[in-house]
């Protein structure tokens, strides 16, 4: 019996390699992270992203490597935020360091993009009793009836939206929940802030489910909202991620780090 469980360990372990050092000679990748229920994930999960630091020479087969750019929308409000807030955003990122660390293991809890974390510098700047005056509360800025519909505990003294972990797994359900309902990180980052109705409404007299297409129709707020996160997130990774882009060029970047066309 125990060899046949280390012959049949062995087989699973080889072919497991096998399809990997496949994955690599065709190109085979994925840029965008993969949703499964919270706690699971799947074989070649960002397999492009775990491949992309190494140097060619180190691959069995040479992966293309591909750089999101930022939108032509956004590229002069970027450049002009982040030397605005240079100071600031310096501040933030000395800051950052034990605040990440739990956002991004929560956020792999519920497959949701790493970048997302930057959203709590957008809500709170980081400050886990900042207080807004609609009452919005915490880290994440989550209103009372929306905490306590994702199960924190918000009366008297024991109000866990200041609790890091515990608000952030409640903004990891929250923003979840709103992917499914538009399926474009864009849109999500607009409806956690005007909420998914006001999107809904965007997208119906724009005609689009294109973020730039229909931000004219979201208060200005909103827009500013999205195209903070946007800032932030260049200014921390240099580049751009699925978290910056819409649905539809999300797919196409996909596309073509897979077949190793061109980059974006």
């Amino acid at each position: 019996m125990l060899r046949r469980n280390l012959i049949s360990k062995t087989f699973f372990g080889h072919f497991f390699l096998l399809m990997v050092l496949v994955a690599l000679k065709q190109g085979i990748c994925y840029a965008e992270p993969i949703n499964t229920a919270p706690g699971k994930t799947l074989p070649f999960l960002s397999l492009y992203n775990a491949t992309k630091k190494l140097s060619p020479d180190s691959l069995t087969a040479k992966v293309v490597a591909t750089t999101v750019t930022l939108n032509t929308h956004v590229i002069g409000f970027v450049n002009a935020y982040i030397k605005k807030e240079d100071e600031f955003l310096q501040k933030m990122k000395g800051k950052s360091g034990s605040f990440f660390r739990t956002i991004e293991n929560v956020f792999d809890q519920y497959g949701i993009p790493s970048q997302l974390k930057y959203l709590a510098i957008v809500e709170s700047q980081l400050r886990t009793n900042a207080l807004s005056r609609a009452g919005a509360r915490g880290l994440w800025q989550l209103m009372p009836v929306t905490a306590s519909e994702l199960g924190l505990h918000t009366s008297g003294k024991a109000d866990e939206r200041t609790h890091t972990y515990r608000s952030t797994v409640a903004a990891a359900k929250y923003l979840r929940s709103l992917y499914v309902d538009f399926g474009d990180w864009l849109l999500v980052l607009a409806a956690y802030n005007s909420g998914p109705g006001t999107v809904l409404k965007a997208m119906k007299r724009s005609g689009s489910k294109n973020f730039w297409a229909l931000q004219r129709f979201l208060p200005a707020e909103s827009r500013g909202h999205v195209k903070r996160f946007i800032g932030i997130h260049y200014f921390f990774e240099g580049e751009g991620s699925v978290a910056t882009q819409t649905a539809a060029e999300a797919k196409a970047y996909r596309e073509k780090s897979c077949t190793g066309q061109a980059s974006l």
